[in-house]
Protein backbone atom coordinates (compact mmCIF):
# COMPACT_ATOMS: atom_id res chain seq x y z
CA UNK A 1 0.00 0.00 0.00
CA UNK A 2 1.18 3.50 -0.79
CA UNK A 3 1.18 6.04 2.02
CA UNK A 4 3.88 8.61 2.80
CA UNK A 5 5.59 8.36 -0.56
CA UNK A 6 2.24 8.81 -2.30
CA UNK A 7 1.23 11.81 -0.23
CA UNK A 8 4.35 13.80 0.34
CA UNK A 9 6.70 12.86 -2.49
CA UNK A 10 9.58 10.44 -2.05
CA UNK A 11 9.69 9.21 1.52
CA UNK A 12 12.77 10.11 3.54
CA UNK A 13 14.84 7.41 5.25
CA UNK A 14 13.35 8.67 8.53
CA UNK A 15 9.70 9.46 7.75
CA UNK A 16 8.97 10.13 11.41
CA UNK A 17 10.67 13.53 11.01
CA UNK A 18 7.62 15.67 10.28
CA UNK A 19 9.74 18.76 9.63
CA UNK A 20 11.23 16.92 6.69
CA UNK A 21 7.78 15.81 5.57
CA UNK A 22 6.52 19.39 5.63
CA UNK A 23 9.26 20.41 3.23
CA UNK A 24 8.42 17.64 0.76
CA UNK A 25 6.24 18.20 -2.29
CA UNK A 26 2.62 17.11 -2.11
CA UNK A 27 1.89 14.59 -4.84
CA UNK A 28 -1.60 15.94 -5.51
CA UNK A 29 -1.68 17.90 -8.81
CA UNK A 30 -4.74 19.87 -7.67
CA UNK A 31 -3.09 22.23 -5.19
CA UNK A 32 -1.63 25.57 -6.28
CA UNK A 33 1.01 25.46 -3.54
CA UNK A 34 2.47 21.96 -3.88
CA UNK A 35 3.93 21.75 -0.38
CA UNK A 36 1.99 20.26 2.51
CA UNK A 37 2.98 23.34 4.48
CA UNK A 38 1.19 25.43 1.84
CA UNK A 39 -1.92 23.30 2.13
CA UNK A 40 -1.92 23.65 5.92
CA UNK A 41 -1.75 27.44 5.57
CA UNK A 42 -4.87 27.42 3.42
CA UNK A 43 -8.46 28.06 4.46
CA UNK A 44 -11.14 25.61 3.39
CA UNK A 45 -14.87 25.12 3.80
CA UNK A 46 -14.34 21.98 5.87
CA UNK A 47 -11.86 19.19 6.58
CA UNK A 48 -12.98 15.57 6.27
CA UNK A 49 -11.06 13.22 8.57
CA UNK A 50 -10.81 9.44 8.76
CA UNK A 51 -8.71 7.04 10.83
CA UNK A 52 -7.79 3.35 10.80
CA UNK A 53 -6.89 1.47 13.98
CA UNK A 54 -4.47 -1.35 14.78
CA UNK A 55 -6.95 -3.28 16.92
CA UNK A 56 -10.33 -3.00 18.65
CA UNK A 57 -9.02 -0.25 20.95
CA UNK A 58 -10.25 3.03 19.46
CA UNK A 59 -7.07 4.80 20.59
CA UNK A 60 -4.82 2.53 18.49
CA UNK A 61 -4.78 4.85 15.44
CA UNK A 62 -2.37 3.61 12.77
CA UNK A 63 -3.36 5.90 9.90
CA UNK A 64 -5.07 9.27 9.60
CA UNK A 65 -6.31 10.86 6.41
CA UNK A 66 -7.64 14.30 5.53
CA UNK A 67 -9.55 15.77 2.60
CA UNK A 68 -10.30 19.46 2.16
CA UNK A 69 -12.65 21.34 -0.15
CA UNK A 70 -11.55 24.70 -1.53
CA UNK A 71 -15.05 25.98 -2.29
CA UNK A 72 -14.75 25.36 -6.04
CA UNK A 73 -15.41 21.63 -5.90
CA UNK A 74 -11.73 20.68 -5.79
CA UNK A 75 -10.73 18.17 -3.12
CA UNK A 76 -7.15 17.90 -1.82
CA UNK A 77 -6.03 14.88 0.20
CA UNK A 78 -3.14 14.16 2.55
CA UNK A 79 -2.36 12.09 5.63
CA UNK A 80 0.16 9.80 7.25
CA UNK A 81 0.72 6.43 8.84
CA UNK A 82 0.98 6.48 12.65
CA UNK A 83 2.91 4.16 14.94
CA UNK A 84 0.17 3.06 17.40
CA UNK A 85 2.69 1.80 20.01
CA UNK A 86 0.52 -1.27 20.52
CA UNK A 87 -0.09 -4.60 18.83
CA UNK A 88 -1.90 -5.19 15.54
CA UNK A 89 -4.89 -7.51 15.44
CA UNK A 90 -4.97 -9.81 12.38
CA UNK A 91 -8.63 -8.86 11.91
CA UNK A 92 -7.76 -5.17 11.51
CA UNK A 93 -4.82 -5.96 9.24
CA UNK A 94 -7.23 -7.89 7.05
CA UNK A 95 -9.42 -4.78 6.74
CA UNK A 96 -6.85 -2.07 5.95
CA UNK A 97 -3.65 -3.96 5.16
CA UNK A 98 -1.50 -1.98 7.61
CA UNK A 99 0.80 -3.98 9.89
CA UNK A 100 3.68 -3.40 12.32
CA UNK A 101 6.29 -3.34 9.56
CA UNK A 102 4.41 -0.64 7.66
CA UNK A 103 4.47 1.75 10.65
CA UNK A 104 7.91 0.86 12.04
CA UNK A 105 9.33 4.32 11.29
CA UNK A 106 6.05 6.29 11.32
CA UNK A 107 5.43 9.18 13.75
CA UNK A 108 3.42 8.60 16.93
CA UNK A 109 0.01 10.19 17.49
CA UNK A 110 1.09 13.16 19.67
CA UNK A 111 3.61 14.21 17.04
CA UNK A 112 1.07 13.99 14.25
CA UNK A 113 -1.59 15.91 16.18
CA UNK A 114 0.92 18.62 17.06
CA UNK A 115 1.62 19.10 13.36
CA UNK A 116 -2.02 19.31 12.32
CA UNK A 117 -3.71 20.75 15.45
CA UNK A 118 -3.76 24.44 14.48
CA UNK A 119 -4.98 23.59 11.00
CA UNK A 120 -7.76 21.31 12.27
CA UNK A 121 -8.95 23.64 15.03
CA UNK A 122 -9.70 26.46 12.60
CA UNK A 123 -11.92 24.36 10.35
CA UNK A 124 -15.19 22.43 10.73
CA UNK A 125 -14.37 18.70 10.83
CA UNK A 126 -16.38 16.06 8.97
CA UNK A 127 -16.42 12.36 9.85
CA UNK A 128 -18.50 9.59 8.32
CA UNK A 129 -20.14 8.12 11.43
CA UNK A 130 -19.06 8.93 14.98
CA UNK A 131 -16.08 6.57 15.23
CA UNK A 132 -13.35 8.96 14.06
CA UNK A 133 -14.04 11.59 16.72
CA UNK A 134 -14.22 8.86 19.36
CA UNK A 135 -10.88 7.43 18.21
CA UNK A 136 -9.12 10.81 18.15
CA UNK A 137 -10.45 11.65 21.61
CA UNK A 138 -9.45 8.21 22.91
CA UNK A 139 -5.91 8.68 21.58
CA UNK A 140 -5.74 12.12 23.22
CA UNK A 141 -6.79 10.58 26.54
CA UNK A 142 -4.27 7.77 26.16
CA UNK A 143 -1.40 10.19 25.65
CA UNK A 144 -2.80 12.76 28.10
CA UNK A 145 -2.91 15.60 25.57
CA UNK A 146 -5.74 18.13 24.99
CA UNK A 147 -8.58 17.10 22.72
CA UNK A 148 -9.21 19.06 19.52
CA UNK A 149 -11.24 22.20 20.02
CA UNK A 150 -13.20 21.70 16.82
CA UNK A 151 -16.79 21.44 15.68
CA UNK A 152 -17.40 17.91 14.41
CA UNK A 153 -20.06 17.06 11.81
CA UNK A 154 -21.23 13.69 10.51
CA UNK A 155 -21.57 13.14 6.76
CA UNK A 156 -23.87 10.18 7.52
CA UNK A 157 -26.40 12.70 8.88
CA UNK A 158 -26.01 14.82 5.72
CA UNK A 159 -26.49 11.73 3.54
CA UNK A 160 -29.66 10.82 5.43
CA UNK A 161 -31.06 14.28 4.79
CA UNK A 162 -30.13 14.19 1.12
CA UNK A 163 -31.11 10.59 0.30
CA UNK A 164 -33.67 9.39 2.86
CA UNK A 165 -34.83 6.68 0.44
CA UNK A 166 -31.61 4.75 1.18
CA UNK A 167 -32.80 3.94 4.70
CA UNK A 168 -33.59 0.25 4.63
CA UNK A 169 -32.23 0.09 1.09
CA UNK A 170 -28.51 -0.37 1.66
CA UNK A 171 -28.19 2.45 4.18
CA UNK A 172 -25.86 5.44 4.28
CA UNK A 173 -22.51 3.76 4.93
CA UNK A 174 -19.62 4.53 2.60
CA UNK A 175 -19.80 1.11 0.95
CA UNK A 176 -23.40 1.63 -0.19
CA UNK A 177 -22.91 5.32 -1.05
CA UNK A 178 -19.95 4.28 -3.20
CA UNK A 179 -22.32 2.21 -5.32
CA UNK A 180 -25.31 4.56 -5.29
CA UNK A 181 -23.39 7.79 -5.91
CA UNK A 182 -20.81 6.31 -8.26
CA UNK A 183 -17.89 7.22 -6.01
CA UNK A 184 -14.44 5.82 -6.73
CA UNK A 185 -12.20 5.25 -3.71
CA UNK A 186 -10.25 2.54 -1.91
CA UNK A 187 -12.42 1.73 1.11
CA UNK A 188 -10.54 1.41 4.45
CA UNK A 189 -7.63 3.58 3.34
CA UNK A 190 -7.97 6.58 5.69
CA UNK A 191 -7.03 9.13 3.01
CA UNK A 192 -9.43 7.59 0.50
CA UNK A 193 -12.26 7.37 3.03
CA UNK A 194 -11.74 11.01 4.00
CA UNK A 195 -11.97 11.93 0.31
CA UNK A 196 -15.18 9.91 0.01
CA UNK A 197 -16.70 11.73 3.00
CA UNK A 198 -15.83 15.06 1.39
CA UNK A 199 -17.52 13.96 -1.83
CA UNK A 200 -20.62 12.93 0.14
CA UNK A 201 -20.83 16.46 1.57
CA UNK A 202 -20.51 18.10 -1.85
CA UNK A 203 -23.03 15.75 -3.46
CA UNK A 204 -25.47 16.20 -0.56
CA UNK A 205 -25.24 19.98 -1.00
CA UNK A 206 -25.92 19.60 -4.71
CA UNK A 207 -28.76 17.11 -4.24
CA UNK A 208 -30.60 19.25 -1.69
CA UNK A 209 -29.71 22.73 -2.93
CA UNK A 210 -28.61 23.48 0.63
CA UNK A 211 -25.24 24.67 1.92
CA UNK A 212 -22.94 23.08 4.48
CA UNK A 213 -24.37 25.16 7.34
CA UNK A 214 -27.95 24.14 6.52
CA UNK A 215 -27.08 20.46 6.18
CA UNK A 216 -25.24 20.45 9.51
CA UNK A 217 -27.73 22.59 11.40
CA UNK A 218 -29.20 20.89 14.47
CA UNK A 219 -32.37 22.87 13.83
CA UNK A 220 -33.12 20.68 10.82
CA UNK A 221 -32.64 16.98 11.44
CA UNK A 222 -35.05 15.48 8.89
CA UNK A 223 -34.79 14.87 5.15
CA UNK A 224 -34.44 17.95 2.93
CA UNK A 225 -36.59 17.33 -0.10
CA UNK A 226 -37.80 20.70 -1.39
CA UNK A 227 -35.31 21.00 -4.24
CA UNK A 228 -33.88 17.50 -4.11
CA UNK A 229 -33.87 15.32 -7.19
CA UNK A 230 -35.80 12.13 -6.69
CA UNK A 231 -35.15 8.78 -8.26
CA UNK A 232 -38.09 7.72 -10.44
CA UNK A 233 -38.68 5.00 -13.00
CA UNK A 234 -39.56 6.00 -16.53
CA UNK A 235 -42.90 5.35 -18.17
CA UNK A 236 -42.44 2.03 -19.99
CA UNK A 237 -44.59 3.32 -22.86
CA UNK A 238 -42.62 6.56 -23.17
CA UNK A 239 -40.56 7.18 -26.33
CA UNK A 240 -37.35 7.59 -24.31
CA UNK A 241 -37.79 4.48 -22.18
CA UNK A 242 -34.50 2.70 -21.55
CA UNK A 243 -32.52 5.91 -21.07
CA UNK A 244 -31.45 7.12 -17.62
CA UNK A 245 -31.13 10.83 -16.79
CA UNK A 246 -29.65 12.92 -14.00
CA UNK A 247 -30.11 16.66 -13.34
CA UNK A 248 -27.51 19.15 -12.15
CA UNK A 249 -27.37 22.92 -11.72
CA UNK A 250 -30.17 25.47 -11.41
CA UNK A 251 -33.24 24.67 -13.48
CA UNK A 252 -36.21 26.88 -14.30
CA UNK A 253 -38.47 24.24 -12.73
CA UNK A 254 -38.09 22.31 -9.50
CA UNK A 255 -36.16 19.05 -9.57
CA UNK A 256 -39.38 17.23 -8.70
CA UNK A 257 -41.18 18.76 -11.68
CA UNK A 258 -38.22 18.01 -13.96
CA UNK A 259 -38.21 14.38 -12.81
CA UNK A 260 -41.95 14.09 -13.53
CA UNK A 261 -41.52 15.50 -17.04
CA UNK A 262 -38.59 13.17 -17.72
CA UNK A 263 -40.39 10.10 -16.41
CA UNK A 264 -43.44 10.87 -18.52
CA UNK A 265 -41.25 10.68 -21.62
CA UNK A 266 -39.85 7.35 -20.49
CA UNK A 267 -36.63 8.54 -18.86
CA UNK A 268 -35.67 6.99 -15.53
CA UNK A 269 -34.15 9.60 -13.21
CA UNK A 270 -31.29 9.03 -10.78
CA UNK A 271 -29.95 11.38 -8.11
CA UNK A 272 -26.28 10.79 -8.93
CA UNK A 273 -24.06 10.16 -11.92
CA UNK A 274 -22.92 6.59 -12.46
CA UNK A 275 -22.28 4.25 -15.36
CA UNK A 276 -26.04 3.70 -15.57
CA UNK A 277 -26.61 7.30 -16.71
CA UNK A 278 -27.08 8.01 -20.42
CA UNK A 279 -28.14 11.67 -20.16
CA UNK A 280 -26.98 14.53 -17.91
CA UNK A 281 -29.21 17.61 -17.99
CA UNK A 282 -27.44 20.80 -16.89
CA UNK A 283 -29.21 24.06 -16.04
CA UNK A 284 -28.91 26.46 -19.02
CA UNK A 285 -27.51 29.23 -16.82
CA UNK A 286 -24.82 26.87 -15.55
CA UNK A 287 -23.82 26.02 -19.13
CA UNK A 288 -23.55 29.72 -19.99
CA UNK A 289 -21.31 30.42 -16.99
CA UNK A 290 -18.99 27.44 -17.41
CA UNK A 291 -16.27 29.39 -19.20
CA UNK A 292 -13.60 29.72 -16.53
CA UNK A 293 -15.92 28.44 -13.80
CA UNK A 294 -15.92 25.21 -11.82
CA UNK A 295 -18.32 22.55 -13.07
CA UNK A 296 -20.54 20.67 -10.67
CA UNK A 297 -19.28 17.38 -9.30
CA UNK A 298 -21.95 15.57 -11.34
CA UNK A 299 -20.82 17.33 -14.51
CA UNK A 300 -17.16 16.45 -13.90
CA UNK A 301 -18.08 12.86 -13.08
CA UNK A 302 -20.04 12.53 -16.33
CA UNK A 303 -17.09 13.83 -18.31
CA UNK A 304 -14.79 11.33 -16.58
CA UNK A 305 -17.11 8.48 -17.54
CA UNK A 306 -17.33 9.74 -21.13
CA UNK A 307 -13.52 9.68 -21.31
CA UNK A 308 -13.68 6.07 -20.09
CA UNK A 309 -15.94 5.17 -23.00
CA UNK A 310 -19.40 5.51 -21.44
CA UNK A 311 -22.13 6.71 -23.80
CA UNK A 312 -23.42 9.76 -21.92
CA UNK A 313 -24.86 12.91 -23.52
CA UNK A 314 -24.62 16.27 -21.69
CA UNK A 315 -27.35 18.75 -22.65
CA UNK A 316 -28.91 21.94 -21.30
CA UNK A 317 -32.41 22.31 -19.90
CA UNK A 318 -33.76 23.92 -23.08
CA UNK A 319 -32.42 21.01 -25.14
CA UNK A 320 -34.00 18.62 -22.64
CA UNK A 321 -37.38 20.32 -23.08
CA UNK A 322 -36.97 20.17 -26.85
CA UNK A 323 -36.01 16.49 -26.68
CA UNK A 324 -39.10 15.64 -24.63
CA UNK A 325 -41.35 17.70 -26.92
CA UNK A 326 -39.98 16.09 -30.09
CA UNK A 327 -40.11 12.58 -28.65
CA UNK A 328 -43.76 13.02 -27.72
CA UNK A 329 -44.84 14.11 -31.20
CA UNK A 330 -47.05 11.59 -32.96
CA UNK A 331 -45.25 9.56 -35.59
CA UNK A 332 -46.41 10.39 -39.12
CA UNK A 333 -48.33 7.60 -40.78
CA UNK A 334 -46.80 6.29 -44.00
Amino acid sequence: MRFLSRLFGTAKPKPNDLNEILNEKNASPETTDPSLEGVLRGTYRFVALDVETANSDASSICQIGFAVSDGQGTILTFGTLIHPETSFDPFNIGIHGIDADAVSTAPVFPEVLQTFRAFLERHPLVQHSSFDKRAVNAACDRYDIPKLRSNWHDSVVMARRAWPELKGNGGHGLANLKEVLGLEFDHHDAIEDAKAAAHVVLLAEEATGKGFEDLTSKQSSGPIASERSRSVEGNQNGPLYGHVACFTGKLSMSRSEASTVAAGAGLSVKTSVSKKITLLIVGDQDLELLNGQEKSSKHRRAEELIEQGQDIKIIGESDFRSLVEKSNRPTKQQ
